[in-house]
């Protein structure tokens, strides 16, 4: 065969290569590895098939780590092939990371706090958003986190700040802000 008698049409296979192949395989070895390491009341919460869920629980009985324990590693990696991995992975980050949509509630409840000690504006603002609030105990704990604040404004540097009602105030919301 000269030159002029190849042409492209011969390169015809577009697929990943072996080697990539083979790190896609070992990647979900090796998330197969940390969904067993979970305790299996989080492993049930997992989008898992019950021959893994099976498999999974056999590996985690194995207390040795010799030959057995790594082939049932394998076969819960084999196995984990079929199964929905980015699903997975997205809840072993959630659980690592916390949600990210949490995270901000957290953050617009903990500002929305700031914004009633400093303000009775927003106590206006809120009940007329969330009118189902008992509106005594907010006052009460808003009442008791200013006086906080004042208290631990004239404290002196080897003072510990006292954030008992600023806690309170952050908890007695969350329910309604935090879905």
């Amino acid at each position: 065969m000269n030159e002029m008698d190849y042409t492209e049409e011969d390169d015809f296979y577009d697929g990943p290569s072996k080697s990539q192949v083979k790190r896609e395989l070992l990647a979900i070895t090796d998330l197969g590895k940390k969904v067993i390491e979970l305790p299996f009341d989080k492993v049930k919460q997992l989008p898992l098939d019950e021959k893994l869920l099976d498999a999974i629980r056999i590996c985690q009985k194995i207390k040795d780590r010799g030959e057995g324990k790594r082939r049932q590693v394998h076969y819960v990696g084999k196995l984990m092939r079929n199964a929905d991995i980015d699903a997975i992975k997205h809840q072993l980050d959630v659980w690592e990371n916390g949600s990210k949509e949490v995270t901000a509630q957290m953050h617009q409840l903990e500002t929305l706090r700031d914004r009633l000690i400093e303000s009775d504006d927003e106590l206006t603002m809120l009940l007329s958003e969330y009118p189902e609030i008992d509106i005594q105990p907010l006052r009460n704990l808003i009442r008791a986190a200013r006086k906080e604040k004042t208290h631990n404004a004239n404290l002196n540097e080897n003072q510990e700040p006292q954030k008992k009602n600023y806690r309170a105030l952050f908890q007695f919301l969350k329910p309604f802000i935090i879905k």
